[in-house]
């Protein structure tokens, strides 16, 4: 069973660094950006999103933990008081395909619970179908799809 717990002040600037490292290359990899500018874009949105780190009010960062081991994180957002976003769901390399991120999905969704939420949303790229897949078994339904070719 995995355990949430609001992350500290050194694991928020972890996560941050973390964070906006990978959400410029899944950027790059879906086409929407280029190398070259991608990690300024992405620092600037996060900063947006978080302009007080881990203290943004409606914002829930937490760590996810088995037997007290951090083994990913996840980001919610209170956007209203029936809306809620998972703006990031990842567990760490090792730790995948354990049954983790499906516990964790579950965890958080009893946080949005309690904070009187109705629904919560996500965003996930088209390319990571294995994430695709599991939240399509935990009930998630696609609401939007945007599509590119080259040409």
């Amino acid at each position: 069973m995995v355990t949430l717990r609001l992350m500290n002040s050194s694991e928020f600037q972890e996560y941050f660094n973390l964070a906006t490292e990978n959400y410029a290359k899944e950027k790059v990899i879906a086409g929407n950006w280029n190398e070259e500018e991608s990690i300024i874009k992405a620092k600037t949105e996060y900063e947006k999103l978080l302009p007080k780190g881990k203290d943004t009010e409606k914002n829930y960062l937490y760590i996810i933990s088995q037997k007290n081991q951090p083994i990913g994180i996840v980001w919610l957002e209170k956007k209203s008081n029936e809306n809620g976003f998972i703006r990031d769901v990842r567990v760490f390399e090792k730790y995948q395909g354990l049954g983790y991120g499906k516990e964790a999905m579950k965890q958080i969704e009893m946080v949005g619970k309690e904070l009187g939420l109705k629904k919560i949303g996500l965003h996930v790229f088209g390319h990571n179908r294995i994430a695709r897949g599991l939240y399509e078994k935990l009930g998630y339904q696609t609401t939007n799809v945007m599509m590119i070719k080259d040409i």
